[in-house]
């Protein structure tokens, strides 16, 4: 099971924690999508101005509107929650005064409430950065090594961007109880001046490497999870951005490579092929010794 992967209505079930409620309202609303975030700012304006304009029914004190009409009640509720003030119906008694100032009060509120909301929304810096799908494991210069790839979506410059990697997996302790532990993997360069395009990450499973002499089997055993972590400033934004992102044992290939996606055009320009950014390809054979040229026979 992905646990840093997770996403809502995922395989993962937390019981017995602390509900947040409405105290983390804010946080419910900035971090979802803006279809629930203008949901919700539908939602409260017609709740308001609902009640309210049962209010104003309820007590008839509203001139100009018809008295047995819902519709000019609402209407009038709406006039006044955003400060129009059309001015064809008016308050008319004390209750609907007292009403009126009560909604002129809430309507600035909200007003004040969802223009922040909405500034917090887009201020938010979002990063675009892509992970490939899967990640290889052959070798490179003769070491066994787990290879995966990054690209900056938006071709700027991510500067001073950071990447860490962890092994997640199953383990029993001395004492026989299992445990899930978090090992660092070392990488060949984790730290880049100007991410710019792409970015092929490295870690060598060395004998001091937590992969070293590990099969698809027993990763699979023990339930692996590869995590990775990046963090850099947008240069555009002036922003840290964050991006994370995580493998399971079967979505690790072996003894496979990683497709090239950079290309020399016949004019001398570069290209890098998104197409192919998740593609990898079976290692070529081994390069056999020639054999020794023969000598001429007399």
């Amino acid at each position: 099971m992905r646990l840093f992967n997770v996403v809502s209505g995922g395989g993962l079930s937390v019981i017995g924690a602390r509900r947040a409620g409405f105290g983390d309202v804010y946080y419910f609303l900035v971090s979802g999508s803006w279809v629930r975030l203008m949901g919700a700012f539908v939602a409260a304006y017609m709740a308001v101005n609902l009640l309210f304009g049962s209010a104003y029914f309820f007590f008839q004190g509203v001139g100009n509107a018809k008295p047995d009409s819902f519709i000019d009640h609402f209407a009038f509720s709406v006039e006044t929650f955003a400060t129009i003030g059309y001015g064809s119906m008016y308050p008319v008694n004390t209750a609907t005064h007292l009403l009126v100032t009560v909604e002129a009060m809430f309507g600035i509120l909200y007003a004040a409430v969802a223009t922040g909301l909405v500034f917090a929304k887009f201020s938010r810096p979002q990063s675009r950065v892509l992970f490939s799908n899967t990640a290889v494991i052959s070798p490179r210069n003769g070491v066994q090594t787990l290879m995966f790839r990054v690209a900056n979506e938006r071709s700027n410059h991510i500067v001073e961007a950071n990447l860490r990697v962890f092994l997640i997996r199953n383990e029993v302790t001395l004492e026989g109880d299992s445990i899930r532990r978090m090992h660092d993997l070392t990488l060949v360069r984790s730290t880049s001046p100007a991410f710019i395009l792409t970015w092929t990450v490295m870690h060598s499973i060395a004998p001091d490497s937590p992969l070293y002499g590990a099969t698809p089997e027993s990763l699979a055993k023990q339930g692996v999870e590869i995590v990775v972590t990046l963090t850099g400033l947008d240069e555009s934004l002036g922003q840290t951005i964050h991006a994370r992102h995580s493998f399971l044992d079967n979505e690790l290939m072996w003894n496979m490579r990683m497709v090239d996606i950079i290309r020399v055009e016949k004019d001398g320009r570069r290209v890098v092929d998104y197409n192919r950014f998740h593609d990898v390809e079976p290692l070529p054979p081994p390069k056999t010794e020639a054999e020794p040229a023969q000598s001429a026979s007399a």
